[in-house]
């Protein structure tokens, strides 16, 4: 196995070879991986000299990037090596969903918008964690799929739906993270008001009530709330997130796994959970409206932000205190402690008898 610095696919890109044949039995270094992660044609070299690849022809600009012409047709545009590297990218992001235990069995699901009716998405019954590009499918935005070995995923009419909502969801991410999805369980919205990060890249996680996974109505619930969320929060199910790449996607989950945990834990210490003051909470969104990332409280009244009128903690420790060693005294029914009575009499008569 060889590997390949940045120079080396810099150069492959310049002469014109094919690159997935070439990539095919090699290592990347981090900065060959990230070259290759820019759909960008034509490329510039590092000597600022403009370069053209054989395949620059193919791009086409859109709202979500440089991606090839549907029109070379479909195998091809499937093969295409821009959209090799997001294949590459979604099973990147597979493998670290399953690492960090967000999936189990074949749960979970991706998506890559990659034209103005087409998305990459990922196949049922396969572990995210050890998917290869070539498992992948190609859907439209109505579901039908169009390329792909494997059957897409069942649940791909909620990521289409988030995409054809918001025009900034360029890619989806739904996944299981244990302490995110124990609140959706519990039919509890996490309170707000005590992370930064949380409020600035998330904000408010809305609750939908349970659908069935993979019906049209979970994807109309879930769009209605994708202009002002970009993460929700499926009673009895999971999380799903979007962002303007899969990575971006998946920093949600992280995100709001590791709240969810955090405000699970602080809610066993015996103590009132503290918050952020209202004027504080609105210095964190003048900083969210410059990341241009949307938010359902940015036009409401300083008075109205960090209502956590329906959060309720989990249940904290409330045994009787008691006096030095002596056990605190236990309700007992009086017709039992008379009976208890008789028969400790009974036993002590019946020591204390001669023979």
């Amino acid at each position: 196995m060889k590997f390949l610095t940045a120079k080396d696919v810099e150069q492959l890109l310049l002469s014109g070879e094919d690159i997935n044949a070439a990539l095919e039995n090699a290592k990347l270094t981090p900065s060959a991986r990230d070259l290759l992660r820019q759909p960008i044609n034509p490329r510039s070299s590092r000597n600022g000299n403009s370069t053209v690849s054989n395949q620059s022809n193919d791009l086409i600009d859109t709202p979500w990037g440089q991606y090839p012409d549907p029109s070379i047709g479909v195998e091809k545009f499937f093969t295409h090596p821009v959209i090799q590297r997001l294949k590459e990218d979604i099973c990147d992001i597979g493998r670290r969903l399953w690492q960090r235990a967000y999936v189990d069995g074949n749960g979970g699901n991706i998506s890559i918008r990659v034209g103005e009716n087409l998305a990459l998405c990922t196949p049922t019954l396969v572990s995210k964690g050890f998917m290869k590009p070539e498992d992948l499918c190609l859907v439209d935005l109505e579901g039908d799929q169009k390329a792909g070995q494997n059957r897409r995923t069942s649940e791909i009419l909620m990521h289409l739906a988030i995409m054809k909502k918001q025009v900034k969801a360029k890619s989806v991410v739904h996944c299981h993270p244990p302490h995110a999805t124990a609140f959706a369980v519990a039919g509890v919205k996490p309170p707000t008001c005590m992370i930064p990060e949380i409020e600035v890249f998330i904000g408010e996680v809305p609750l939908v009530p349970y659908s069935t996974p993979g019906t049209p109505e979970l994807g109309r619930q879930i769009a209605e709330l994708a202009d002002n969320h970009n993460t929700i929060l499926m009673a009895n199910h999971g999380v799903v997130s979007w962002g303007k790449n899969v990575e971006d996607a998946y920093f949600k989950m992280e995100i709001i796994e590791a709240y969810a945990r955090t405000v699970v834990v602080a809610s066993q210490l015996g103590t009132e959970l503290k918050t952020f003051t209202k004027p504080q909470l609105n210095d964190l969104l003048e900083i969210k409206k410059t990341l241009d990332i949307p938010d359902s409280r940015f036009d409401l009244k300083e008075c109205e932000l960090c209502d956590n009128d329906e959060w309720r903690p989990g249940i904290t420790c409330t045994t009787p205190s008691t006096n030095g060693n002596t056990p605190a005294k236990q309700d007992v029914d009086p017709q039992t402690e008379e009976l208890v009575n008789q028969i400790t009499t009974a036993i002590m008569e019946r020591l204390n008898s001669p023979g």
